[in-house]
């Protein structure tokens, strides 16, 4: 079975677009979506319309839920312009993504890790704020939470691919939308992927192996910078432009 795994959209339609494109060129019917799809300064309402309209397994972000359980008010900087865009049944739907999918035998979807929707798994900020591989000790505890021999994860918008002492593995395909942010949880970090393109990973699952393909699919990410410098968010813009952040 091959299965295109995609994370981290945060309502960047033209991103989504062409990795979905890339996806149907490899000949790839099965999508998973791992959360956090519409929060952001960008298309919220459209990229919301693209993924319900294809009915792809997704589940539940941090940001996702925010958007359905905070107050406008009490929302941060990403999540109140996308709560502006979206319409009734984009926030059903979002209220009824769950938490964790198991769309086939040992295979977990889950946002950050099988425990919560918050804390990194595969990587970790570094005492000068930069992301960093996570310990061995720390990947291996989350993942005693589930006997999947696959776990996908998304939310630090890293790819990356580890795994386990007992064999099984954790795999995180990158962001479609967001290749740089900074965060202040646990402490003041920067996440960046280095380039603006699109990320997302195809995987083989055989019986007892696992092959991966991570993609990097190029865009029109300047349109997208360009649309987040009109709407006044100059960082937003500079992480579609660059995929870094100074």
């Amino acid at each position: 079975m091959r299965l295109a795994v995609i994370a981290d959209v945060h309502g960047n339609d033209l991103a989504l677009e062409a990795v979905l494109s890339d996806i149907e060129r490899l000949g790839v019917t099965d999508i998973v979506n791992l959360g956090d799809t519409v929060s952001g300064v960008l298309n919220a309402a459209r990229t919301a319309d693209i993924l319900m309209a294809r009915n792809i397994p997704t589940v539940r972000g941090n940001h996702d839920r925010w958007l359905v359980q905070k107050h406008p008010d009490a929302m941060g900087v990403w999540d109140r312009p996308a709560w502006a865009e979206l319409a009734t049944q984009h926030l059903n739907w979002l209220a009824n993504l769950p938490a964790t999918v198991t769309p086939q035998a040992g295979v977990l979807l889950c946002h950050a890790n099988p425990v919560d929707d918050t804390t990194y798994w595969l990587h970790q900020p570094s005492s000068d704020g930069r992301m960093q591989l996570a310990s061995s000790a720390h990947i291996e505890a989350l993942a005693q939470q589930c006997e999947a021999r696959l776990m996908l994860c998304g939310h630090t918008h890293l790819a990356g691919l580890v795994r386990l002492a007992d064999g099984r593995s954790v795999l995180n395909p990158g962001s479609v939308g967001c290749q740089a942010y900074r965060d202040d949880e646990p402490f003041s970090h920067t996440v960046e992927s280095g380039s603006p393109e699109a990320r997302y990973a195809v995987l083989h699952l055989g019986e007892h192996d696992i092959d991966v393909s991570f993609r990097v699919v190029a865009y029109d990410h300047m349109r997208m910078a360009r649309l987040a410098e009109l709407r006044g968010d100059a960082e937003w813009a500079e992480a579609l432009a660059t995929g870094r952040l100074r």
